[in-house]
Parts: structure tokens; C-alpha cells; sequence
């Protein structure tokens, strides 16, 4: 399970502005990261094939595979979600 960063809101943070836009945007890609995983645990990827599986070491590493396809597929460009979570999370600071 991914562990979101917070970011603190209010005039005596201590972040500049260009920091808390890299954080935000960070926290948008865990996100939609997180999002895409449970999207392709639902699809089935990573799940043990019936004939040439690879056993108990494959149930065990699906998981890893799963969460490195959804984060390659949010560094190279995801489906946009991230864009639409980092707005709303700038708006929500007040910026």
C-alpha cells in the first residue's frame, strides 16, 4: 500500500512556492499511481496462470509487478488524472 506525503497549508510554511507545486504534483502521481494499480488488479495482471505458472513465487512477486506497470505507465504520461488531481489540490491550498 502507498503512503501519501501531506502537505502543510497556511502562510507560515515554509515551502516556496515552486517546492509545494513539485510536492503536490508528487502526490498527484502517487495517486493516480495507486489508482492504475487497483485498475489492473481488477484487470487480472499479475494474477498466476493456470498451465507453466511460476507458483508460490509468482503469487508472492505479483504485486510488485503490478505497482511497477502502474507507475511506468504514469511516468509516461498516465491518463491524465494526475493533472486534474494536482489542480484540485492547488485550489484546495488557496493559490
Amino acid at each position: 500500500m502507498t503512503t501519501l506525503s501531506s502537505v502543510s497549508a497556511g502562510a507560515s510554511s515554509p515551502m516556496s512556492s515552486p517546492e509545494k507545486d513539485q510536492k503536490l504534483m508528487a502526490i498527484a502521481n502517487q495517486l493516480e499511481t495507486t489508482f492504475i494499480a487497483e485498475m489492473l488488479k481488477s484487470a487480472g495482471v499479475g494474477e498466476a496462470r493456470t498451465a507453466f505458472g511460476g507458483g508460490a513465487g509468482e503469487d508472492q512477486f505479483a504485486s510488485f509487478l503490478v505497482q511497477e506497470y502502474a507507475d511506468a505507465t504514469v511516468k509516461a504520461g498516465g491518463f491524465g488524472l494526475s493533472e486534474a488531481i494536482y489542480r484540485s489540490l492547488v485550489k484546495g491550498q488557496g493559490q
